[in-house]
């Protein structure tokens, strides 16, 4: 890591003093009340956020456009531009931190990475270079492939954390305080499965060869449990982001009353699980390949975020056997109605409003506005705790004034509850 110029240090400082000012309205403390409250158990109103955001189509103005070069602090120049931007222009009920947040330099924690390779051919990108579709290669085709399945070693930089921390004394001086981001964990492995092998192979290995699959979920769940009890050691979890799978997760809880928050082990944080392609196999296969294993690795953290574009209406008592879950997903998949009759009122509704709406060549706001009513109702109606998460936005067709009016139209649907 080189040292940043005069002027890279100029242009971070003037982006930290905007994050700031914004960071320090009064209504980010009261936006932050709102989400403990939900989380808590005596929700106000449901709460709105919109996560996943196509970037690559919202620099018109140039406003987001990277001028530090060097690349760690040109990571942490992008994150300042796009949380500016998005207070300004489309909050919905977006809370900014009041410091800045310095990713931890981890390693071992890449994408899948359990010591087998994601090969893939990409099938089409936009005009942005954004992938827009892939196919994957099966990694995974015989017994003796599963000895590739091994969690790697698990490092903390610790001379590049401490050439960090003495570079943001110089840059934030006066200005910002700044706290080290650590791991958030993705438990998602039919993620990183169907990765390694492509879903179609998955369904076929699931009829064909269920003992191959048990066999893949033993080995990947006794090396997830490594990779959990290493970044233990190294106190490499997170606590200072307060967001997990793009819900905020303010509450009275965690991290526990006497946590050091720059040393937490699992058991102060939250994690996320989920498995998106068992939205086409039954409750009873997700029971025995996904439930069956997770329950041995959700009780190693203080609680869980649950799914994601995964239907999960149909399963919920299945679902519901995991240990530790706070919020549980209901994606555009699954029947809201049902979705929100079935939970439990310990559990978090936590909605995905159908992306497809504002990705055609023109939004229909009277539907978006039906939508998101029909959500409220079905929470109302029986008594469930709500928020909905706008995401997995690939495109807004470059015009971003379509998700400042989701929000504004959100806010007044939300309000109705």
């Amino acid at each position: 890591m080189r040292e940043l110029t005069a002027q890279e240090i100029s242009v971070l400082r003037q982006l930290a003093a905007e994050y700031m000012d914004l960071a320090s309205l009064p209504k980010q403390a009261e936006t932050r009340e709102l989400w403990r409250k939900l989380n808590d158990g005596v929700m106000e109103r449901p709460m709105l956020a919109i996560d996943q955001i196509p970037w690559n189509e919202l620099n018109g103005d140039g406003f987001l456009t990277n001028q530090v070069e060097e690349p760690y602090w040109r990571g942490v120049e992008t994150w300042l531009r796009q949380s500016i931007r998005q207070y300004r222009d489309f909050p919905a009920d977006m809370v900014l931190n009041p410091y800045i947040l310095l990713p931890r330099c981890i390693g071992g924690m890449d994408y899948g990475d359990y010591g087998v390779k994601i090969e893939r051919e990409i099938a089409r990108t936009d005009e942005t270079n954004a992938v827009v579709s892939s196919r994957f290669e099966n990694q995974l085709e015989d017994w003796e492939d599963l000895e590739k399945i091994k969690a790697p070693e698990v490092t903390v930089d610790t001379e590049k954390e401490a050439a960090i921390r003495q570079t943001a004394e110089t840059v934030f001086s006066g200005i910002a305080p700044w706290k080290m981001q650590g791991q958030i964990m993705h438990l998602g492995v039919w993620d990183y499965i169907s990765h390694w092998m492509g879903v179609e192979n998955v369904y076929i290995e699931l009829m064909d060869r269920p003992e191959f699959i048990h066999e893949i979920m033993e080995r990947v769940t006794v090396e997830t449990i490594k990779k959990i009890e290493q970044l233990n050691a190294l106190h490499a979890f997170d606590t200072w982001t307060n967001m997990c799978h793009c819900s905020y997760t303010f509450d009275s809880t965690l991290p526990p009353e006497g946590c050091d928050r720059d040393h937490p082990t699992s058991r102060d944080v939250w994690a996320f699980g989920l498995a998106q392609l068992f939205t086409s196999v039954s409750p009873a296969v997700t029971d025995e390949f996904e439930v069956a294993y997770m329950q041995r690795i959700f009780p190693y953290f203080g609680a869980i975020y649950y799914g994601c574009c995964d239907r999960l209406d149909d399963r919920l008592d299945v679902i519901c056997k995991l240990p530790n879950i706070r919020k549980i997903s209901c994606s555009p998949w699954s029947e809201r109605e049902k979705f929100a009759e079935r939970l439990e009122k310990k559990y978090i509704m936590s909605n995905k409003p159908t992306p497809a709406y504002l990705a055609g060549k023109t939004v229909d706001w009277d539907v978006v506005r039906a939508d998101l009513r029909r959500t409220v109702t079905a929470a109302r109606e029986n008594g469930v705790r709500l928020e909905m998460i706008l995401k997995d936005l690939s495109t807004v067709q470059y015009d971003p004034s379509r998700l400042s009016t989701w929000a504004k139209i959100a806010l007044e649907e939300a309000s109705r509850y």
